[in-house]
């Protein structure tokens, strides 16, 4: 057993789903979460006066044993409400062991999503019931309509619900004294290039790693800058000037954006759809390309990715294709979450791609000049495509939403792409 920790994927997937159905989502903490350890020892903060036992290997030992203690916490909590949930009628994930379904005969639902000790919940079964019947087998507190969570930001309305990191990313912007700085339009400068051979003096590693830490955890809601967080994150071991500086530039487009988010509306479609991109050899030290895609259900995105590829590709239509599959992988996965979810996608799940080579390699099992080098597991795609699972359609290049996710952009471009994938102001 392990403690429960839930995909932001799954977070904005339930939100976009109670959305659109118009239900609301509720928050519970659980108090006595890290009471469920094994604590054996007493453990000082200070150690007192004439406190003397086993010596000081045998202080160190039951120190740790303590602590161990505690780190088993979350795992014991997560087993008592594991055993409880299903003894209620719900049905844990078999594809997100944090995610709990329970419907009635009726087909009315009710999702349960688990993060450590809180909890979310909607649907439109019972809800009070099921915030008194938890009350009473733990010790929790009712924090009613979900407002604030993990440091995102939760609006709900009439007209959708609308999720962001305002305060986080105002606090972001005095760690690292970046409040009256100049804002900048995009969060990456076009043309861009950078490397772990750049000239320029070394900076400290520890302070560039807490900047992309911090900045990683903002992409939680702001799919905008993840190509540029990626980017930086490769060069932590040894970062320098150019590297900093890109981190700055980040900085500079957040502090002009920080009421920006993510908007999940009430009248989509509801049809899950996706877009995948690559740039062709873009790391100028490995020649590696970036696979992006991103995925929305008719309003705003609840999955996004920017990831340099494990491979060298020897063609722009090989890396199309290794991105297509990444995001092909992420398809299946949300597919069957919807389904468990009573939302099943009766239709293939099209995924959008700009080039016509990477389509015809994906549907033509015979072109073998061009894909007898390319490994064994790139090709799941075509089964996907053979069982209608899903589709690969082409797009223009200007229509390419994953355009931003694999690439720096002109500000007129980046705007565009940013409003189609729902990163708006409240």
């Amino acid at each position: 057993m392990f403690a429960p920790v839930a995909r932001l994927d799954i977070v904005r997937m339930i939100l976009a789903i109670a959305a659109r159905n118009k239900w609301s989502v509720h928050q519970m903490d659980v108090k006595s979460a890290f009471l469920n350890g094994f604590l054996e020892e007493e453990v000082y903060v200070k150690q007192p006066l004439g406190y003397e036992i086993d010596g000081q290997e045998g202080k160190v030992y039951k120190l740790k044993k303590a602590l161990y203690g505690l780190k088993q916490a979350p795992r014991v909590w997560y087993s008592r409400m594991d055993e409880y949930l299903k003894g209620e009628g719900f049905k844990r994930s078999p594809s997100e062991p944090t995610l709990y379904i329970k419907v009635n005969q009726e087909g009315k639902i009710l999702i349960v999503c688990l993060y450590v000790d809180d909890l979310i919940f909607t649907g439109d079964l019972l809800i009070n019931e099921f915030k008194t019947a938890m009350k009473s087998e733990f010790e929790m507190t009712d924090l009613g309509m979900m407002k604030y969570f993990l440091g995102i930001e939760v609006n709900q309305s009439e007209d959708g619900i609308f999720i962001c990191q305002n305060k986080y990313a105002n606090d972001l912007l005095k760690r690292f004294r970046m409040m009256n700085c100049k804002p900048a339009v995009t969060p990456i400068a076009t043309g861009t290039k950078l490397s772990k051979y750049d000239e320029g003096s070394y900076v400290d590693p520890t302070l560039y790693k807490r900047l992309v830490g911090s900045l990683i955890y903002l992409t939680a809601t702001r799919p905008d800058i993840m190509f540029a967080v990626s980017l930086i994150s490769r060069f932590m071991e040894t970062p320098k000037s150019t590297h900093w500086q890109a981190g700055k530039r980040i900085l500079r487009y957040i502090a002009g954006t920080t009421n920006y988010g993510i908007q999940y509306s009430s009248n989509s479609n509801f049809e899950l759809i996706g877009y995948s991109d690559s740039d062709f050899a873009g790391s100028i030290d490995d020649r590696k390309s970036t696979s992006g895609y991103v995925f929305s259900f008719g309003s705003g995105a609840v999955a996004w990715a920017s990831k340099k590829q494990p491979i060298v590709t020897l063609s722009s239509a090989e890396a199309e294709y290794v991105a297509v599959t990444a995001a092909t992988c992420q398809s299946v996965w949300m597919r069957r979450i919807m389904t468990e979810l009573l939302h099943e996608q009766q239709e293939p799940t099209q995924i959008f791609c700009d080039n016509k080579s990477t389509i015809a390699l994906s549907k033509n099992h015979v072109f073998h000049k061009r894909s007898k080098h390319i490994d064994t597991r790139y090709h799941f795609i075509r089964e996907l495509i053979n069982s209608n699972e899903i589709s690969v359609e082409f797009c223009r290049s200007e229509d390419q939403f994953a355009d931003m996710f694999t690439k720096p952009l002109a500000k007129e471009l980046f705007e565009i792409h940013r409003k189609n994938i729902g990163v708006c102001q409240l």
